[in-house]
């Protein structure tokens, strides 16, 4: 238990650094989530007002705060290591809440989308979760397509918990996305993003 709790604080102070305004300042930039209608320090507006290197080492580094704490935490267990392990909700959760919730912001952080990413390919080579994500944010992207940022994301947040609950993915793996889709959908409906109606079309229609 004493590990899980030092890999938990790890990760959510891991979390709590935002790379969007780390990299502002870097490349003497005006801060990206000021400069954006939403005010969210993440990869998509890093890319939007901060431009290919801005945005480049802030996905680098968003991606990395998740992975490096689940992956050296997770490495060599097996999946009836996983499922076994009662604190490893905490410890996947753990970095993209300190992304929503980070320490060093007054506790005014982003959505987390590429911080979820990176927790759920911290956990290779059980590769599932991460490919259930992907799977559903191309689907409501491309196929059945959800119109705004807003909706598909909350869309494919909650098809992604509820089919790791169907496939029986490691009980602890499932709860930790189930707390991670919580706090995503919290601070979605909490952001300051434009919300226009829900719409839904197939690949076909225009």
């Amino acid at each position: 238990m004493v590990r899980a709790i030092i890999y938990i604080i790890i990760g959510y102070l891991s979390g709590s650094v935002l790379y969007a305004n780390v990299f502002s300042r870097v490349f003497r930039i005006k801060n990206v989530a000021e400069e954006s209608r939403d005010g969210n320090p993440g990869t998509a507006n890093a890319f939007m007002h901060g431009g290919f290197f801005v945005g480049t080492s802030t996905l680098i580094c968003e991606l990395s705060k998740g992975i490096v704490p689940v992956f050296l935490y997770t490495y060599g267990m097996s999946s009836s290591a996983l499922s076994a392990d009662f604190m490893l909700p905490f410890v996947i959760s753990a970095p993209l809440v300190g992304h929503i919730f980070p320490v060093f912001y007054r506790f005014r952080g982003g959505k987390g989308v590429a911080v979820t990413f990176g927790v759920l390919l911290g956990l290779c080579p059980h590769m599932i979760p991460a490919l259930t994500l992907a799977f559903y944010f191309i689907f409501f992207s491309l196929v059945l397509r959800v119109k705004t940022h807003f909706h598909r994301t909350m869309v494919t947040y909650f098809f992604t918990a509820a089919t790791l609950f169907l496939l029986r993915v490691e009980l602890p793996v499932s709860l930790g996305f189930l707390i991670i889709a919580a706090a995503v959908q919290y601070k979605l409906h909490m952001s300051r993003e434009e919300r226009q109606k829900f719409e839904v079309s197939l690949l076909w229609m225009h």
